[in-house]
Formats: structure tokens, C-alpha cells, sequence
């Protein structure tokens, strides 16, 4: 799998355009989100990306997840059903298309220029590249879901 940069406008639309594909009665292939919540919880490392979503870390967690980085990165995609932050997790109903608005947006503003200079809370000091090849993986991995 090749892992694309997100800052690319090109990459921006593909991802946009694989958005638009899903509709309220898009079924998940694995995990428990439906669509909506699936949308939601996008946004939310979009947030971390760009400072507005706040992760607490710990020593345990930014020790497991610097030994984990590399898979964040390698060109194999995320496995089904991998552990999620709890601020991440979705269980009440969304509505389908204000998050897809929501996500679409957030996408959309997603640049360079937009970036915390904060180190991420699991994975330490990130490049704009990584930012970009890693918030590009988790999308990929949600639309996968989705079968978009």
C-alpha cells in the first residue's frame, strides 16, 4: 500500500471524493461504529494534528507508543479493530451529515501552516510529512471500513 501525503490537493480530493461515496446506510465491514460515528471520530486526530483536540498522555503510553511509531508509518495498512484513545471513541448517534461536513472541512483546512508545534501525545516529536502520511493512513483505514 502506498501511503500518500495529505498536504497534496490531489490527495485532499481523492480521500473528499471517497467521503461522498458513503451515504446513513453505509454498513462497516468490521468494529462497532456506524457511518456517522465513523465521520466523527476522524476528526478527532485531524484535532490533535492541528492543536484543538487534546490528548492526556502518559510515561507508559509515550514509551509503548515511540516503540510503535514505525508501524505508523510502514506501508502496510492499519489492522481491523486496533485499540482507540478513549476521547476518540464514539458511542452515541451522530448525525451522518454534519460530521461528514465536519470531516470534509477539517480536511479541507488541513496544511503545513495548520500544524501544532506540540509533540504528539503517544508518538513524540512528529514531521509535518509524518502528520500528513499518518492522518492520510487513518482515513484510508476508515473509508476501508466503509468500503469506500
Amino acid at each position: 500500500m502506498e501511503i500518500k501525503d495529505l498536504f497534496d490537493p490531489n490527495v485532499k480530493q481523492e480521500i473528499i471524493d471517497r467521503i461522498n461515496k458513503l451515504t446513513p446506510a453505509s454498513q462497516r465491514l468490521w468494529g462497532k461504529m456506524d457511518v456517522g460515528q465513523m465521520l466523527a471520530h476522524c476528526q478527532m486526530p485531524l484535532g490533535v494534528a492541528v492543536g484543538t483536540h487534546k490528548l492526556k498522555g502518559n510515561f507508559f503510553i509515550q514509551i509503548i507508543g515511540r516503540l510503535i511509531k514505525k508501524k505508523l508509518f510502514n506501508n502496510q495498512p492499519f489492522k481491523p479493530n486496533l485499540p482507540t484513545d478513549k476521547s476518540f471513541r464514539m458511542t452515541t448517534t451522530k448525525d451522518f451529515e454534519k460530521e461528514k461536513k465536519g470531516l470534509i472541512q477539517m480536511i479541507g483546512d488541513f496544511s503545513e501552516n495548520t500544524l501544532s508545534n506540540e509533540p504528539h501525545p503517544f508518538f513524540g516529536k512528529m514531521t509535518k510529512a509524518e502528520w500528513s502520511r499518518g492522518t492520510w493512513k487513518h482515513l484510508d483505514h476508515h473509508l476501508r471500513q466503509f468500503g469506500a
